[in-house]
């Protein structure tokens, strides 16, 4: 009798994006109505048919979302440039980095990983924080020899659970720098990292096609393998 593989288990990665959010701190909240409703979609149907249209009025950087070269290079590009098999079915590996013990995530804690090739999700923690006020201030970060070492080694995608892959306590972004200048992807506020084995697993996260566009949410999930 042949034993059949168990079925690939798919884990959401991704913050929820709701009316009043705020992702990023001095960005206005997302804004989430009907622009139809469906009570006044009725005078356009028959009995018992109705619909609802939304609206949305959010800036890019909201929720779970990705960066591309054009985020942060006038001449990078955007997302509609970029191929699909730059999202989706990424070989992945879990770096686990507790915030507790360490805020800046250096070149020394990618070093003992198989990282080529591949796409990096940092698992720090910080996610516990979502949608507070300490969310925002003295967050985990990659340093700059780590962007590098990550970007000498091929990396597909780095990923982070935190509120931005720099140390924005400065006004330098050397991270962003590194990684878009090599167009290598950023993922920033994932969640559920814990969710994860640390290898054996794909990861995925697919913005809308748009043009002129650096930044925008994606719905960021693990394939884990049965």
């Amino acid at each position: 009798m042949s034993i059949q593989p168990s079925s690939p288990v798919l884990i959401d990665l991704s913050h929820t994006i709701e009316h009043g959010l705020i992702t990023y701190k001095g960005l206005p909240a997302t804004v989430i109505c009907d622009y139809l409703s469906r009570e006044d979609s009725r005078t356009f149907y028959e009995a018992g048919t109705e619909f609802q249209i939304g609206k949305i009025e959010m800036v890019t950087n909201t929720g779970t979302y990705m960066d591309c070269p054009f985020h942060r290079f006038a001449e990078g590009k955007d997302f509609s440039m970029i191929g699909l098999e730059k999202f989706t079915d990424l070989e992945a590996v879990v770096i686990r980095v507790p915030y507790a013990d360490a805020l800046a995530v250096t070149k020394e804690q990618l070093q003992n990983h198989s990282i080529i090739g591949k796409a990096v999700l940092v698992h720090t923690g910080w996610d516990i924080h979502w949608r507070t006020d300490q969310y925002f201030e003295n967050h985990p970060f990659l340093t700059q020899d780590a962007a590098e070492y990550a970007r000498d080694k091929g990396v597909k995608l780095v990923g982070i659970d935190s509120h931005n892959i720099d140390d924005t306590r400065g006004r330098s972004r050397p991270v962003h720098t590194t990684l878009l200048g090599a167009e290598i992807l950023i993922v920033e506020h994932l969640c559920n990292l814990q969710a994860l084995p640390d290898s054996g697993f794909t990861f995925s996260a697919i913005p809308p096609k748009f043009k002129g566009i650096g930044t925008f949410p994606v719905r960021a999930m693990a394939k884990v393998r049965g």
